[in-house]
């Protein structure tokens, strides 16, 4: 399952209008016996720019910086061994990929209206995507990546 939520900062409750210090993120539920933790990692690194920590395509901000809360020291290594991978596999140093692993902290449920965006609003986030030239730039970074 997946809830979008807001976390990693101090602030108790945050919302949408409010949510200072904290991350727009997605918390994800798995089962590793049917997805692996590093099939995961894999689908989140071809779909952000990890070369922009001053957010994601159209959205500008801390809040919409690249982060991987880990639970774990064992999901922190695997997020530490997918970096040093995906920097060999686009041909790059290591320090020029802009995405924080960090120790996960309190996650924040959104508001309803956030959960399950991009399937209830699909025009609207359909237009989002293309005119934020999400796909393009998606396309140009992982191009080569195998």
């Amino acid at each position: 399952s997946s809830e979008s939520g807001y976390s990693g900062g101090d602030l108790i409750n945050p919302t949408y209008e409010n949510h200072s210090g904290h991350q727009e993120v997605v918390k994800v539920v798995f089962d590793p016996e049917v997805i692996s933790y590093k099939d995961l990692l894999k689908q989140y690194w071809v779909n952000i720019d990890p070369f922009d920590d001053k957010g994601q395509f159209c959205d500008r901000g801390d809040s919409y910086k690249p982060v991987i809360f880990t639970s774990n020291q064992e999901q922190e290594r695997d997020a530490k061994e997918s970096q040093k991978y995906i920097s060999l596999a686009l041909n790059i140093p290591l320090d020029q990929l802009k995405v924080d692993v960090v120790d996960s902290k309190a996650f924040w449920l959104a508001e309803e209206y956030h959960q399950d965006f991009a399937v209830k609003n699909s025009l609207k986030y359909n237009f989002y995507r293309a005119s934020c030239g999400r796909d393009n730039r998606l396309k140009k970074v992982w191009s080569e990546y195998k």
